[in-house]
């Protein structure tokens, strides 16, 4: 097959990675091309409106929050910003529970008002103390002992990985707070926001002011390599996937999700359980830590998109086992995936003209602002390389 126009940058992934770096080089004078296997831009940020005209976000929820004003900066460029704070509930024992855990799961727990000295008391009375955990299971039980690892977090991230706690990286469970006060907001960056019409939108503005890129979906790079000339590629997919799996392949969890949309008449019943009208639940999020419900998560985006419209849509999550067929979504943190992510991170290193990005290209689980810094760092490095 014949080569196609010669690029400077040939750019595998139209999600968040790949189509800033096209920005960042088209504004710099580059030609680029950004493909993706998928028939959409914005990877797994995708949100579109479903039959009942909620937006939902097809890959499961994208709650974007930043420390970072450069990328605030950069993002408000192609965005109007709704601003919101990320409410998220844990179901268990028959009963909601605040969550992350906070001075009112322990007030719940305890089934009466108490303040912040005996909570923290009561946590000095019960955690292990473990000077340098090294699983998810030590961290948690490092700072509120036994009995609310068990209830919250222990069942949970056996479903969720299909691994014990203490079979996993300390990093998992450590992304979860544990405050001493009522704050429980899930996330505490100082800039929380959803693009007001969504990430699909927000992302097709990137490509429309990207005057040197074109984007062509439904495109399968490394079963097509040959089509194409360049300078240089960004790659965002598996980095073990570029290399053909030549050491085995990197593990990662999948997702099936479950989607549910219920109209006005049907969310007047679910009012005395939601506590919000207009909702099926009390928060944008539930966990659903015990082994016999099938999910792991049920999410009510509405809350956090805040949309005005009756109806409502939820979505369940279905951990399941990744294969090739379906998407990877974790990268599965153990000390043997860190350890061939290694081997592969070194055949990258002697790749002259190649840049990997991104989550999957990283083998890392990097929040959007991250993968946004880690774009625009890599387009600034490229610049100044390719200008010389």
């Amino acid at each position: 097959m014949p080569h196609s126009q010669q690029v400077d940058f040939l750019i595998v992934g139209a999600g968040f990675s790949g189509l800033i770096a096209a920005e960042r080089l088209s504004a710099a004078g580059f030609r680029c091309k950004v493909l993706d296997r998928r028939p959409h831009i914005a990877g797994n940020a995708f949100d579109e409106y479903d039959e009942s005209g909620v937006l939902i976000h097809r890959y499961g929820p994208h709650y974007f929050r930043t420390n970072s004003p450069r990328i605030v900066e950069y993002l408000s460029r192609f965005t109007e910003w709704h601003h919101v704070s990320y409410q998220i509930k844990s179901y268990t024992q028959g009963k909601y529970w605040s969550f992350p855990i906070n001075l009112n799961t322990f007030e719940e727990w305890l089934g009466r008002a108490s303040t912040e000295d005996e909570w923290v008391s009561w946590l000095d009375a019960h955690k292990v103390p473990i000077d340098s955990p090294a699983n998810s299971e030590e961290v948690i039980v490092s700072q509120v002992g036994w009995e609310l690892y068990r209830a919250f977090f222990e069942q949970y991230t056996i479903k969720q990985w299909q691994l014990h706690p203490k079979e996993l990286d300390a990093s998992v469970c450590g992304r979860i707070p544990i405050r001493h006060n009522r704050d429980d907001r899930y996330l505490t960056d100082e800039f929380q926001a959803l693009p007001v019409a969504g990430y699909t939108a927000m992302l097709q503005k990137i490509i429309d002011h990207s005057p040197n890129s074109c984007v062509e979906l439904g495109v399968d790079f490394l079963a097509e390599k040959d089509r194409w000339s360049y300078k240089h590629l960004i790659f965002t997919g598996p980095i073990d996937a570029y290399f053909d799996f030549c050491y085995g392949t990197l593990p990662y969890r999948s997702v099936r999700f479950e989607n549910e949309s219920f109209t006005a008449e049907q969310l007047l019943e679910r009012e005395n359980i939601s506590g919000k009208p207009g909702h099926w639940q009390p928060a944008m999020q539930v966990n659903f830590p015990d082994l016999d419900v099938p999910y792991t998560r049920i999410v009510e985006i509405k809350h956090a998109t805040g949309q005005q419209i009756d109806a409502t849509t939820i979505v369940k999550e279905f951990p399941e086992e990744w294969t090739p067929e379906k998407e990877p979504f974790y990268p599965v943190p153990t000390s043997s995936s860190a350890e061939l992510y290694e081997r592969y991170k070194a055949l990258a290193q002697q790749q002259e003209n190649v840049s990997f990005i991104g989550r999957l290209g990283t083998y890392r689980y990097y929040n959007m602002d991250q993968v946004t810094g880690m774009a625009l760092a890599e387009a600034d490095r490229l610049i100044k390389r390719y200008s010389a």
